[in-house]
């Protein structure tokens, strides 16, 4: 018999593994949560649920069989060792400086067991969070714990998506409420307009790091506004707009209460830009200085990086709606008008009307602006090009860092025993040299192995749902037997899974809906087709899509050789992506800001046929996948898409097909594996979360570190000087001026010299600089003047000269003026610009 103190503490120990939601990408402790309530993981993969569940006796019955005692003894100390070793930034970044990461996000999807995300956005946020965990990067997360979360998707038989909002009740999900020290639950005391609230705290441990979330459901809050973190992106934009306050105000206070004062804040779009005000409040506060300066001062460790591809995807707000929200926390907490306010989150700070847009507040509070892709750089230039004006477009300071999946948290069993044995058991954590050479070495045969196992798993998961979608309709049982019979575990296996809208055109594959049936129904080499996705609740075109959908899964000729798999999550996301030979993915260019749904598919050996948008207009290689698409934008979208599904269609019939059923002797398809395993090798890594937290880490972080140490020190003396610095820039800018241009050519090369009037602008705080657009074969020029004649103090003319070489036209030709200062990003930070006429 068990006595009692070991029982307490080998409990405790499935009490620890089950709040850390390291499981979530572990495969190791799944016999664990197998063993307690097999039917339970199953159907919610939920430890910390089966836990609230189980039977204590069943519980103490397995602890005393030894085998289950040794593995959950060896997994508690693997994982404590894990969250206390040194990991790849200890390692390679010791003396950074860099204690804490503020990772603010409206959503994080972790797993299905803690339901708080819509989709991508929240899909970056947690993945990047874990890879965080796994490098030793001292992130935290900041996000708000959802009492309803996003909808969950039903469909009616006749085929139409109805939105479902199950509560999340705290006690079964795997979290803590946040402690004070003496033990007292941290509630943080937030005002609204009339009413002063109660934020409760909560935490939930990701492995070496934490995510800390926030609500109101407090009972001294009154209902309505402990109705404001039901729903995420709740319904309205007063709703949103007090989540957001809740998101980035209280996140930043929760952080202060906790005794953290993070060196970086990064901003996970738009949504949590408040956290930047309350954190040049709490700098205000800190050292006596004014807003100005205390955002000045701070903003050098803002990172903000935007998801969006459209202006229309942007929160923006009523100026009135923003005036009686804010007007007491812009006079008494900040010390400005709240017509200055106002201002941060507009385009033309005197336009009374313009709306407040919370990612022009982002932008112009941070150190530092990222898009998520390559393509996706060039679209936010586009849309942040309002607050540049006269800037060149190339010029707008927007960069990228691409996105990436956190590979464990979607790797099938198969797959993660596949690359532990090619690449070893720590492959994820360090900086990932040498696997791309070690995915080479593989086997044909093993590679095959590995998919073959992986479509089979497919085919049971799917069967299995849609067996229990006819009994939720009332099928007659009958039905319900015969669907355990669609579906082929060898036959190829296609997969369009996806939030639905319209821009993403989840019917191309219905363009010729005859053409697709011929495909799937081919006797010699059969396709199989999984759809799965939802579309918003007020999304009515989107939600026709779906309904298009369900008509075409009930054809007679086609019902067993394509499904639509209702309520997509992240648990069919990771079934869909562990399965599938050949993720599809069609959107209309340049909507696709990075997309990560195709990267899922990578590690396991999944290849891609997708639009060349988005991350796959980086990634795509005709040895690695298949396109669709020129890489370009067109107008006439009813061509586009009639022309894309030819083209969609074609690369099924011609190329993906034939090659999936071409197999050698033993029944290996030698030139798919060969696909496989440059997919594989190549792309896995390049876009891994582990990569882009890397990145993020080396060129943003660690420099956000220095740029804010620097104007923070001595209580801001920096953030001081550059504020007046800016200040007398911008007063006397208008009094800048040009006079005369002079041109000459000979021996090869263009001579340009020209008058400036700097009037009280020192000249050192110029660049004057020659600038020619991109024209033809030609690149974009931009070089320096050379200042030749001192100032004369009396009038504040100078001369400058450049000498370029005579390939171009001077009238390509245009100098022009700029601030600069060797501590500030320009034009982030200044953005003033002269040009010659």
């Amino acid at each position: 018999m068990q006595n009692q103190t070991d029982f307490k503490e080998a409990f405790d120990a499935l009490r620890e593994l089950a709040l850390d939601v390291r499981w979530s990408w572990s495969h190791a402790t799944d016999t664990i949560w197998q063993a307690l309530d097999a039917e339970m993981w199953a159907l919610t993969r939920n430890p910390w649920a089966i836990m609230r569940s189980v039977a204590r006796d069943r519980i103490r019955t397995l602890l005393s069989d030894p085998e289950f005692s040794t593995n959950l003894n060896a997994q508690l100390a693997e994982s404590r060792r894990l969250r206390l070793a040194p990991g790849w930034f200890q390692e390679t970044h010791p003396n950074s400086g860099l204690r804490t990461v503020a990772y603010f996000s409206a959503e994080f999807m972790l797993d299905e067991a803690l339901p708080l995300y819509s989709g991508g956005l929240g899909n970056v946020a947690g993945d990047q969070l874990k890879a965080a965990s796994d490098l030793g990067v001292p992130v935290v997360g900041v996000g708000l714990l959802y009492a309803r979360g996003y909808f969950r998707q039903s469909i009616t038989p006749d085929g139409r998506q109805e939105a479902l909002y199950p509560v999340n009740e705290p006690d079964q999900l795997p979290l803590r409420p946040l402690r004070e020290p003496s033990g007292e639950w941290l509630r943080l005391e937030l005002e609204l307009p009339g009413y002063r609230l109660w934020v409760r705290t909560w935490e939930v441990q990701v492995g070496r790091t934490k995510l800390f979330l926030l609500d109101l459901n407090d009972p001294a809050n009154p209902p309505a506004y402990r109705c404001i973190t039901s729903e995420l992106y709740g319904d309205g934009p007063e709703t949103r707009l007090k989540q957001e306050m809740v998101l980035g105000i209280g996140g930043w206070r929760l952080l202060r209460a906790i005794g953290l004062n993070p060196e970086i804040c990064h901003l996970n779009e738009g949504h949590v830009a408040f956290a930047t005000l309350e954190r040049a409040r709490f700098f205000m506060q800190d050292h006596g200085v004014p807003f100005a300066e205390a955002l000045l001062a701070t903003r050098a460790g803002n990172l903000f990086t935007t998801h969006t591809a459209v202006t229309e995807g942007v929160d923006r707000f009523p100026p009135d709606m923003m005036a009686r929200f804010f007007r007491r926390y812009a006079e008494k907490e900040l010390g400005i008008s709240v017509e200055e306010f106002l201002a941060l989150g507009r385009s033309d700070p005197r336009n009374a009307s313009e709306p407040f847009n919370m990612a022009y507040l982002a932008v112009r509070a941070s150190g530092a602006v990222t898009g998520v892709s390559a393509p996706h750089e060039r679209v936010s230039k586009l849309v942040f090009r309002p607050l540049f004006p006269r800037w060149p477009l190339a010029e707008v300071p927007i960069g990228h860092v691409t996105n990436g999946v956190h590979v464990p948290t979607w790797d099938s069993a198969a797959a993660d025993t596949f690359w532990t044995e090619v690449a070893g058991k720590d492959r994820w954590r360090g900086d990932l040299a040498g696997h791309e050479a070690a995915i080479r070495d593989a086997p044909p045969a093993r590679i095959w192995q590995m998919r073959t196992e992986g479509r089979r798993q497919l085919v049971e998961e799917v069967r299995g749902r849609c067996a229990r979608q006819l009994a939720e309709d009332g099928a007659p049982e009958a039905e319900i037997d015969a669907v355990h019979a669609i579906f082929d575990s060898d036959a190829l296996t296609l997969g369009f899974a996806r939030r639905f809208a319209t821009y993403k055109r989840p019917d191309l594959l219905l363009f010729d809906p005859e053409r697709l049936v011929h495909l799937l129904t081919d006797r010699q080499r059969p396709v199989q087709l999984i759809v799965a996705g939802k579309a918003h609740p007020r999304d009515i075109a989107s939600q026709a899509l779906i309904k298009l959908w369900t008509d075409f899964t009930k054809r007679e000729d086609v019902r067993s050789r394509v499904v639509f798999l209702r309520d997509y999550n992240m648990q069919l996301a990771q079934q869909l992506v562990q399965g599938v030979d050949v993720w599809i993915n069609t959107p209309r260019r340049p909507w696709e800001a990075s997309g990560t749904s195709g990267m899922k598919v990578l590690v396991n050996g999944g290849l891609n046929l997708s639009e060349i948008d988005g991350w796959w207009a980086e990634a795509f290689a005709p040895d690695v996948g298949w396109a669709i698409g020129d890489g370009g934008e067109h107008d006439d979208i009813i061509d586009l898409d009639r022309r894309e599904a030819v083209e969609l269609y074609a690369h099924l019939e011609r190329d993906v097909v034939p090659e999936f059923y071409e197999r050698d002797a033993s029944g290996v398809p030698l030139r798919w594996v060969d696909r496989i395993r440059e997919s594989m090798a190549r792309l896995t890594p390049r876009f891994s979360a582990n990569r882009a937290v890397r990145e993020y880490t080396e060129d943003f972080y660690l420099p956000g570190v220095r740029a804010h140490a620097a104007r923070t020190a001595k209580g801001g003396e920096a953030a001081h000087a550059l504020c007046q610095w800016k200040a007398q820039v911008s007063r006397c800018w208008p009094h800048v001026h040009f006079g005369e241009i002079r041109t000459t050519t000979a021996d090869g090369e263009h001579v340009f010299s020209v008058e400036v009037y700097l009037g009280d602008v020192p000249v050192e705080s110029v660049r004057v600089e020659l600038y020619a657009d991109a024209v033809g074969r030609w690149p974009v020029f931009k070089g320096g003047m050379e200042r030749l004649l001192p100032a004369i103090p009396s009038d504040g003319w100078n001369l400058y000269s450049a000498h370029v070489p005579a390939e171009r036209p001077v009238s390509d030709f245009t100098a022009r003026i700029v601030p600069f200062h060797p501590d500030l990003s320009v034009p982030l930070e200044a953005g003033e610009i002269l040009w010659q006429r």
